[in-house]
């Protein structure tokens, strides 16, 4: 009788046990699913309601405003690439134009560890495994190529392949992809002319000591409208550099949004809306010619 009597208590203690552990399943599953939920309400925001994006100080075309200046440094114009991703990426988080908050930061001092007081940051940022050990990224927004910037005049505008710019001598800063592209992809008979930083590679070319500059686009976006004048964007490289820069959001630490921020990219880019905003911005809707491989 007593042995029956144990045995009916510990069947007992075994049935709370199994019902506790399953209670405490469900609980967790609960918490994971509503962790990962990218409803407005539950995304981590600075302000509720509303996503709160930095940007540089001032934002420059074709990032934000047009290559024109028209609407320049005035992202809620939504012209310039980053400023048309992230209204693309608010429309897919469910987010109205309107409850989408600019401010301004320094490019470094968004980098430096510590909570943030915006939901994500971008401004060029290259994704880097020393930046992500105190902030964290998105998948990448943009994936850099290499460009040749040269004068009107010069007998490689209108080259079409690599082939074409065997006999250039060209100038890259040294500890670039870009330097990298020219001597292992371009591969010119003449070694390429190295400089520290992108202004000198300006006066070279303002002298005559090389006949281009090879750098990624964005940089000759800046060289051609700001260091070199009369310089022209004469081509895009189809060949990618073996490590190409990659653009990402930058976050805080932690953040939970970027999740959703990724699932938000994914979409973009499997619509084509992301390609449709570079072709827009970054290649003038087509109009710098490829050079081929």
């Amino acid at each position: 009788m007593r042995t029956s009597t144990w045995a009916k208590l510990l069947i007992l203690l075994i049935a709370f046990a199994m019902l506790a552990a399953a209670c405490g399943d469900d609980e967790s599953t609960g918490d994971t699913a509503a962790s990962e939920s990218c409803d407005i309400a539950d995304l981590n925001l600075v302000t509720a309601g509303t996503l709160t994006v930095a940007t540089g100080d001032p934002a420059f075309p074709p990032w934000v405003g047009t290559a024109d200046g028209e609407g320049f440094d005035d992202p809620t114009s939504k012209l310039g690439f980053e400023a048309g991703v992230v209204y693309a990426i608010a429309a897919e988080l469910g987010f109205a134009d309107e409850d989408v908050i600019w401010v301004r930061t320094g490019f470094n001092e968004a980098i430096a560890p510590g909570p943030k007081d915006w939901d994500f940051n971008l401004q060029q940022y290259s994704i880097t495994a020393d930046r992500e050990e105190i902030v964290d990224f998105s998948d990448p927004y943009y994936v850099t190529r290499q460009a040749l910037v040269l004068y009107p005049d010069s007998p490689y505008v209108g080259a079409t392949s690599i082939d074409d710019l065997k006999e250039a001598i060209l100038g890259a800063a040294i500890g670039t992809t870009s330097l990298d592209f020219v001597e292992n992809v371009i591969k010119p008979d003449t070694q390429p002319n190295v400089y520290d930083e992108n202004v000198d590679l300006e006066a070279a070319m303002n002298a005559g000591q090389i006949d281009g500059l090879v750098v990624d686009l964005p940089a000759a976006y800046y060289i051609t409208a700001v260091q070199v004048e009369g310089s022209i964007i004469a081509g895009q490289f189809e060949a990618e550099a073996a490590a190409p820069d990659e653009y990402g959001l930058l976050f805080a630490e932690g953040n939970s949004l970027v999740g959703c921020v990724n699932d938000a990219l994914k979409e973009l880019k499997d619509s084509g809306k992301l390609q449709e905003l570079e072709d827009t911005y970054l290649t003038q809707g087509g109009g710098i010619p490829i050079i081929s491989g």
